[in-house]
């Protein structure tokens, strides 16, 4: 069994992951660090579970850790769901360690020898996790992207066949992107807040090295553009998508390439029957209907219409955020770079 654990564990995101780690067929869930106020708890006692899915019995009694290096020195992986000013430093020292860090935080996304990994989209950028070594680093950091990144490069991963230089997305994102404590009830109840703080500009860069081409030194960014608006909006799991890009292809070639698309691996616990899946019905995607599709690993897409515009949806929590982290340290494994 390979050892992990998770960094910030009683957050909206880390309480994701100990629910995706406690049973895992191939990771033993040894460690749960949290702020100086929990550690030294039981973690049942410590968080204030808050997800729509069953406490999990398995983590109730793992006592919770400082969030320091040493808590996490004999972990084989660990998972980190720290906000992004604190992530930097103790990602950076855990990785010299020895001890291999799978990241949700954006800290060190677009570093030059960190892989911003979509697991179906770009597996060979975990190339760049030998470039960490010859750099002096023990150990290793991966990132997963921003939430909506996800949504938009996982439906446009099939479309890759066609040409395209500009993408337009206007987002629709759940509060729970912003953590419990993110958004106010009277702030966002019966509104639309047109703004969130550095995703657009996220959306902009993300994709386009999640989709560049990684030559043994660096990665080349794709060509294309993103221009983002993105909104908060009164949804508790699941951000949806509307998309245009410039793709001048009949609709039913582009139906058939997302019908036709899987990802090149398979075997992955945490991976889905289906990435992507488009579906038929003129009003679908709806968030209270598919964002659990594929236990909430599946993104999908809908309502394609001449132009190219599209539909997309995904649980960010899930998909958007701890469980693509989970899917990235399967491959992590199944590649053999532990």
């Amino acid at each position: 069994m390979i050892n992990v654990g998770v960094l910030g564990a009683t957050g909206a995101v880390g309480q994701r992951f100990v629910q995706l780690l406690s049973d895992h067929p191939w990771f033993n869930l040894q460690t749960l660090t949290a702020s100086e106020r929990s550690a030294g708890k039981r973690y049942g006692d410590a968080v204030n579970w808050r997800l729509d899915v069953p406490f999990p019995d398995s983590a109730a009694d793992v006592i919770v850790s400082p969030t320091t290096v040493e808590a996490v020195r004999d972990c084989d992986i660990v998972f980190s769901a720290l906000p992004a000013d604190i992530a930097k430093g103790i990602e950076e020292g855990v990785a010299a360690a020895g001890v291999g860090v799978c990241s949700n935080a954006s800290s060190h996304r677009m570093d030059s020898d960190v892989p911003l990994v979509i697991a179906e989209v770009n597996p060979d950028h975990l190339g760049m996790i030998d470039l960490q070594h010859d750099h002096g680093r023990d150990g290793f950091i991966v990132t997963n992207p921003n939430c909506s990144t996800i949504m938009l490069t996982l439906a446009l991963e099939p479309l890759r066949q066609f040409n395209f230089s500009k993408v337009f997305v206007a987002t629709m994102q759940a509060i729970s992107g912003a953590g419990f404590e993110g958004v106010a009830g009277m702030a966002i109840y019966d509104n639309v807040i047109p703004y969130i703080k550095g995703e657009e500009e996220k959306m902009a860069s993300e994709p386009r090295k999640i989709m560049g081409t990684f030559n043994g030194s660096e990665v080349e960014p794709a060509t294309f553009s993103v221009s983002a608006c993105c909104n908060r909006v009164p949804v508790i799991d699941g951000h949806t998508l509307s998309v245009w890009v410039d793709i001048d292809r009949p609709l039913d070639e582009v139906r058939k390439a997302y019908r036709e698309y899987r990802a090149p691996f398979s075997g992955l616990p945490t991976q889905p029957a289906r990435s992507v899946e488009y579906l038929d019905q003129p009003d679908r995607p709806q968030v209270r209907l598919d964002r659990n599709r594929g236990n909430g690993m599946t993104v999908s897409v809908g309502r394609l219409r001449e132009g190219l515009r599209f539909a997309a949806l995904g649980h960010n929590t899930i998909r958007g955020a701890a469980g693509a982290s989970v899917l990235n340290a399967e491959l992590i494994y199944k590649e053999k770079y532990l």
